[in-house]
């Protein structure tokens, strides 16, 4: 129920956001000299990411990568990529869609993973949220949809607890009791 939830962002805002941002890409991305790459860091871009693309007025190519970090509440420190990218980026601008940049240790992770794959001749990372309060990493977030100051466990919109919820069309805070229903499902039909 919307009206007993902290809203972070509606539905419409992120409408809003996206056409913003997928604006502001168009126009930083058209004189490129090679198609620019987007880049969705799953699962939890993955519906800002269809978002996005579909906001930006250019023929543009699309990948993806999986990486973990979290597990459950929190992050475990340590990043995998379970899914690469399969795209040559030589010669071409990336542009990383994700659903936040928090510690930032997941994104620094990935540039120096995309480094390591090709010469790209920039990367633009774009999340739908900055969490700056939660920085441990000097990697810096070009364009977002909002930058958030305090330290909030999101749920919604790609943001999930243990694999659900990720499909709420607007992001939100969970409560004690959100997240007591959500372990109650996960045991009952996990």
């Amino acid at each position: 129920d919307l009206t007993m939830k902290e809203v972070v962002m509606s539905e419409q805002e992120i409408q809003n956001v996206c056409a913003s941002l997928g604006q502001q890409l168009t126009k930083e991305l058209k004189d490129e000299a090679k198609l620019p790459l987007f880049l969705c860091v799953l699962q939890g871009a993955l519906e800002f990411y269809a978002d996005l693309v579909k906001r930006v007025d250019l023929p543009i190519l699309q990948d993806f990568i999986e990486m973990k970090s979290y597990d459950g509440l929190g992050t475990t420190g340590q990043v995998k990529i379970t899914r690469d990218l399969t795209t040559n980026i030589d010669g071409r601008t990336v542009v990383v869609v994700d659903d936040a940049v928090d510690t930032g240790l997941t994104m620094e992770a990935l540039v120096e993973h995309l480094k390591k794959s090709g010469h790209a001749t920039r990367i633009i990372i774009c999340p739908l949220f900055d969490k700056r309060d939660k920085r441990r990493s000097s990697v810096r977030v070009d364009l977002c949809g909002k930058v958030i100051l305090e330290n909030k466990f999101l749920m919604g919109y790609g943001f999930d607890y243990k694999g659900i919820k990720r499909n709420v069309p607007f992001v939100y805070v969970p409560d004690d009791k959100d997240i007591q229903s959500m372990q109650e499902i996960l045991a009952k039909r996990g």
